[in-house]
């Protein structure tokens, strides 16, 4: 008899070792319940350790501040999933920020909103909107922190702020037909959330005015000849050419986590550089004159128009 089968032949401490088996079997860690939001739809794969996050704001496909909460409680709310994930034996090692609405990645910054504060002089709201979009930009190409990649999935146009929230992804997989671009300077303003920041860093300095200052709107293969876009797929492939995306890359994670760290390192954006732009984009903001503000109205309108081109059946359906 061995020395454990003598130990459990005295039946009281059996007993109590066949009532505690049981117990520390049961032991489960769970995952966290993922929150529910209006403007932004957050799941979990276990199966591939992505985490996903769509846009899905009512409305205009914009950057409002109502979605820029959402996100940053969202963003907010990561670390603990991210651990209690591992806990469970379901790490999460990617993040990919996509939108829920056909056609649309998102139009950029809520122009309405701007000219609305510009014409009753309202700098603080304006401000305290440019300072939210940067707190949320700067935690993305961080990547909360976490040991995770990121990856922006455009499929359809990515404008202004929409551009600049895809750019501070490590990876971005773009649809062949969609459009990307920061048509700012068209109103005489540019664009301040980012953009100049990770594409000095990603091209350099002239290349990233050149692209700044000609308000052109790129293809997506445009953009990946560039370099600015990771991966090309074919229109309607996207989810598939990530969901392969991440199935070929799952060996490499590790390499590409090291990769990623190493970028933000050698060429890192702080947290103070992006304000200090935000605070000269403030008041260029309150520079425009009344003739640059009609083209900031056309420009919103020209949105709208967009917006419904490529959604004519969902607001048919809506009205």
């Amino acid at each position: 008899m061995t020395f454990l089968q003598n130990i459990l032949s005295h039946s009281a401490l059996h007993s109590d070792l066949q009532t505690l088996v049981p117990a520390l079997g049961s032991v489960r860690h769970s995952v966290e319940k993922l929150p529910e939001y209006d403007n932004i739809a957050v799941s979990f794969d276990p199966r591939s350790g992505t985490y996903r996050c769509g846009m899905q704001s009512p409305g205009r496909p914009v950057v409002t501040s109502a979605l820029l909460k959402d996100i940053r409680h969202m963003q907010d709310a990561m670390p603990a999933f991210a651990a209690s994930a591992a806990a469970a034996g379901q790490p999460v090692n990617y993040f990919v920020f996509a939108s829920n609405k056909p056609g649309v990645f998102s139009l950029g910054g809520d122009l309405r909103y701007f000219a609305e504060s510009v014409q009753t002089g309202d700098r603080h709201t304006i401000h305290a909107y440019a300072r939210a979009c940067v707190d949320v930009v700067h935690r993305n190409l961080n990547a909360f922190g976490l040991p995770l990649v990121t990856v922006a999935l455009v499929q359809g146009d990515a404008l202004g702020g929409g551009f600049e929230t895809a750019l501070s992804f490590d990876v971005i997989i773009a649809e062949r037909s969609a459009k990307m671009g920061l048509p700012e300077v068209l109103f005489n303003l540019f664009p301040g959330m980012g953009a100049y920041s990770v594409l000095s860093r990603r091209l350099d300095a002239a290349r990233a005015e050149r692209l700044i200052m000609s308000g052109k709107i790129y293809t997506a293969e445009e953009l990946h000849a560039m370099g600015l876009v990771d991966v090309l797929a074919e229109d309607g492939q996207g989810e598939a050419v990530l969901a392969e995306y991440i199935e070929k890359n799952k060996a490499k994670h590790n390499a590409h986590l090291a990769i990623y760290k190493t970028r933000r390192r050698v060429n890192p954006i702080l947290w103070e550089e992006l304000r200090d732009v935000v605070d000269i984009w403030v008041d260029a903001v309150f520079n425009l004159s009344e003739a640059d503000r009609s083209k900031m109205a056309r420009l919103t309108a020209a949105q709208e128009r967009r917006f419904r081109s490529v959604q004519p059946d969902r607001l048919a359906a809506s009205a």
